[in-house]
């Protein structure tokens, strides 16, 4: 069986970054990691900054798959939209390579903000497709779709990662909510708005 080198790398480097952030690591660390020479990682990859944004790139197609695998046809869009968001950034509360750098891009290490705010891009522009879909089939009213997910994104950031700073957490259902108290009762088509709050579809199960 070929032996993937890049896949390696890629695996190295998500390892390393994970334990000892973007900064301390090194090429000569990840080559030692994969098993190859450090020639072998500029094969594929020009710079570590490229390989991190590569190793990003990854984790928002992961984390768009997780969030599509909660999508259910029998339910509402409200309900659909609140199980995708959450479980994305639940995702990466969860990942440890995400944590770190989250971490790291507190101190401001440039590399690693540019890849964090391609990683935020990633998740508005992921939010803002299924706003479109939900526009263009009547589910929602007109609006800017990229405003109104970077809007939902922040809100969600601030509920479960701000919030819980000095407040107790919140539940899924408490989010759901108030996602639906700040965001889709003025986005909701009014008729199916009433609909779905009377026949209380919007709270999760």
């Amino acid at each position: 069986m070929a032996v993937n080198r890049k896949e390696q790398i890629v695996e190295a480097a998500s390892k390393s970054f994970a334990m000892f952030g973007y900064k301390a690591t090194s090429m000569d660390q990840i080559a030692k990691l994969a098993n190859v020479g450090k020639g072998t990682i500029y094969t594929f990859f020009k710079n570590k900054e490229e390989l991190l944004h590569f190793i990003m790139e990854e984790l928002i197609k992961e984390m768009k798959t997780a969030a599509e695998e909660t999508f259910e046809e029998n339910v509402t869009f409200q309900k659909n939209v609140h199980r995708a968001i959450y479980k994305m950034l639940e995702y990466r509360l969860k990942h440890q390579l995400a944590i770190k750098l989250f971490e790291e891009g507190k101190i401001g290490t440039p590399e690693v903000v540019d890849a964090l705010q391609f990683f935020e891009e990633g998740i508005i522009n992921y939010i803002a497709n299924i706003l479109q879909k939900a526009i263009d089939s009547g589910d929602i009213r007109q609006c800017n779709p990229r405003i109104t997910a970077f809007v939902i994104l922040k809100i969600y950031v601030a509920l479960i990662f701000d919030w819980e700073m000095n407040n107790p957490s919140l539940s899924k259902e408490e989010l759901a909510k108030l996602l639906d108290l700040y965001i889709f009762k003025g986005i909701s088509v009014d008729d199916c708005y009433v609909e779905s709050t009377n026949t209380g579809k919007l709270g999760l199960s």
